[in-house]
C-alpha cells in the first residue's frame, strides 16, 4: 500500500531549560471515546498497515472481565510491546475480539469494553501538547519513566486498585523492537499489583488482583523481500559499505543475511573506534569480528561504553541491567532539562537564563549515548541467523535504521516494509493474592516477592511468542 513520505530534517539538538513536566490527569469522556473508536479501524489500517488482527484465547479474558465486572476481581493486562503500533491492536481486541468472544460465550459485558492505560510523560512531548489531552481523555494516565514520579504512581495504582475499566501496562517499559523477544521486564507492574493490594487490603477488601499477559505479534501479508533489499542497500551506502554481488539460486534469506552480518559488524566497529578514540574506551575497533558470538559480545561491550560516556557526565555508577541504567541517565538528564528548582522563570537573569540552556543542552548531548543503548537493549547478536524470518530481517534493520539516523542527526520515519497481519494472544493468568503474605512479611521478602513475580511474568510472556523454526543460516 502507499505511504505517505517523510522528508528527512536535521534535529534542533540545543535543548532549552523548560518548565517541570505535570502530571497529566486521567479524564475519561465517552464521547472521546466513541470517536477514537469510530477512527480506530482507518488508523489501524491504513494509518499503520495492520490488515488483520486475530485473537487467541480471548474467551479466558472475556471470562475474566465478567469477574471484573461484576467486582471480584482487579485486572491488570500486561501486553508485550514490540511496536509503537501496539495501542491500536489493543483498541481492537476491547472494541472487536472481546466482545466478539463474550457474544460467543453467553457471556454478559458492560459498555463500553474499555480499558484505562498507562503511557510515558514524554510522547505528550514528541507528539504534541494535543496527544496528552487525548490520552487522558481515553482514561490514560501518565507516567515519568526512570524516576519515582509520585504522582503518576499514585494514579496507577488508584486506577489498578478502584479504577472503572481494567489497567492496561507494558511490562518492558517501552518498544523493544523484536517481533520474537520479550525484553527483561521492569518491576514495575509487579510492584504496581503488590501496592494496589495493600491499598485495597486498607479499605477491608481483599480482592483476588490477576495480571493477564497479553501477547502481540506482527507477520508480513506477504514477505517483503525487495523492501528488504532496498532498504539494506541504502543502510550499507551510509556506512560506507557497497552491496556484494547475489549468490546465483540462493534464496532470499541465504541472499541478503551475509549482506546483514557484514553491515552489523561494520557499524559495531565504527561505533567502536568512535568510542576508543573520543572517550577513550578500552575496545577492539582494529580487530576483525569473527562470528556471531564475537559480534554479540562486542556490542553488549560497545553498549557498555555508550551508558558509561552518559553516566560519567551525569556522576552515576553503572550499576543494575542496562535498562535500569538508561532509565538512571534519563532521570539525570530530564532532572537538568525540566527544573523542578525554578519556581519563577521571570526572576532569572538573561545571563542564568543562558547558562541554565547550556546545562540543559549539555544534558541532552550526553543523553543521546543511552538513546543508542536503547535501541539494542535487546540484541543478541544471533536473532536472523537462528530463525530468518522476513520479519526477523525487518526488525533488525528497523533497529539499525533507527540507530545510523541518529547518528546521523536525522528524524525520519521507520521504514515502511509492507502490509501486516497481527496475533494476539491471551497467556496463562496470574495471581497476586496468594504472594501477598510473603510481600508484607518484611522488606527483603517484599523484595523477592516482586522479583519473583516479575519472573513468572517473564515466562508467561514469552510462553505467548510463536516461534517457527527454521534452518540456521551458516
Amino acid at each position: 500500500m502507499l505511504r505517505p513520505k517523510y522528508k528527512a530534517f536535521k534535529t534542533n539538538i540545543m535543548a532549552n531549560t523548560r518548565p517541570p513536566l505535570e502530571f497529566i490527569e486521567p479524564a475519561f469522556n465517552p464521547w472521546v471515546y466513541r470517536l477514537a473508536k469510530l477512527a480506530l479501524p482507518g488508523l489501524r489500517r491504513w494509518g499503520a498497515g495492520i490488515q488483520e488482527i486475530r485473537g487467541e484465547n480471548v474467551a479466558q479474558l472475556a471470562q475474566l472481565y465478567r469477574q471484573f465486572d461484576d467486582g471480584d476481581i482487579r485486572l491488570l493486562l500486561a501486553f508485550r510491546h514490540p511496536r509503537p503500533t501496539d495501542p491500536l491492536c489493543l483498541g481492537t481486541l476491547m472494541s472487536d475480539l472481546l466482545p466478539a468472544a463474550a457474544r460467543a460465550q453467553n457471556v454478559p459485558l458492560p459498555s463500553p469494553v474499555h480499558s484505562h492505560f498507562i503511557y510515558d510523560r514524554g510522547i505528550p512531548l514528541w507528539l504534541g501538547k494535543g496527544t496528552g489531552w487525548l490520552l487522558s481523555r481515553l482514561g490514560g494516565t501518565s507516567l515519568r519513566r526512570g524516576q519515582l514520579d509520585w504522582a503518576g504512581l499514585r494514579s496507577a495504582r488508584a486506577l489498578l486498585a478502584f479504577g472503572q475499566f481494567p489497567l492496561a501496562a507494558a511490562p518492558e517499559g517501552a518498544t523493544n523492537g523484536h517481533n520474537e523477544i520479550v525484553s527483561p521486564l521492569e518491576p514495575g507492574v509487579a510492584q504496581l499489583a503488590f501496592w494496589a493490594m495493600e491499598d485495597l487490603k486498607k479499605v477491608n477488601q481483599s480482592l483476588e488482583i490477576v495480571i493477564l499477559p497479553l501477547g502481540i505479534q506482527y507477520e508480513f501479508v506477504s514477505p517483503p523481500w525487495d523492501s528488504i533489499d532496498r532498504t539494506l542497500c541504502e543502510l550499507e551506502a551510509a556506512c560506507g559499505l557497497t552491496p556484494e554481488p547475489m549468490v546465483a539460486g540462493a534464496s532470499p534469506e541465504e541472499r541478503l543475511y551475509p549482506r546483514l552480518y557484514r553491515l552489523g559488524c561494520r557499524l559495531v566497529r565504527l561505533m567502536e573506534e568512535f568510542y576508543a578514540r573520543v572517550y577513550q574506551q578500552p575496545l577492539p575497533s582494529d580487530l576483525e569480528i569473527q562470528s556471531n558470538e564475537e559480534l554479540a559480545e562486542r556490542l553488549q561491550r560497545l553498549l557498555d561504553a555508550a551508558l558509561q560516556a552518559s553516566e560519567s557526565y551525569f556522576n552515576l555508577r553503572p550499576k543494575g541491567t542496562p535498562i535500569d541504567r538508561c532509565r538512571r541517565v534519563e532521570q539525570a538528564g530530564w532532572e537538568r532539562i525540566y527544573r523542578e528548582d525554578i519556581q519563577d522563570a521571570s526572576q532569572i537573569s538573561a545571563v542564568e537564563r543562558g547558562l541554565l540552556d547550556r546545562v540543559a543542552a549539555e544534558a541532552e548531548l550526553r543523553m543521546w549515548h543511552m538513546r543508542l543503548v536503547e535501541h539494542f537493549v535487546a540484541v543478541t547478536g544471533s536473532y536472523v541467523r537462528e530463525n530468518p524470518t522476513v520479519e526477523r530481517f525487518a526488525d533488525t534493520l528497523t533497529l539499525l535504521s533507527k540507530t545510523i539516523n541518529q547518528i546521523r542527526d536525522r528524524t525520519v520515519s521507520p521504514p515502511s516494509f509492507g502490509d501486516w497481519r497481527v496475533r494476539l494472544k491471551v497467556g496463562d493468568p496470574l495471581y497476586v493474592l496468594h504472594r501477598w503474605e510473603t510481600y508484607s512479611s518484611n522488606r527483603r521478602q517484599a523484595r523477592q516477592a516482586v522479583e519473583q513475580l516479575t519472573q513468572d511474568l517473564q515466562v508467561a510472556l514469552e510462553k505467548t511468542i510463536d516461534s517457527s523454526t527454521k534452518n540456521d543460516l551458516l
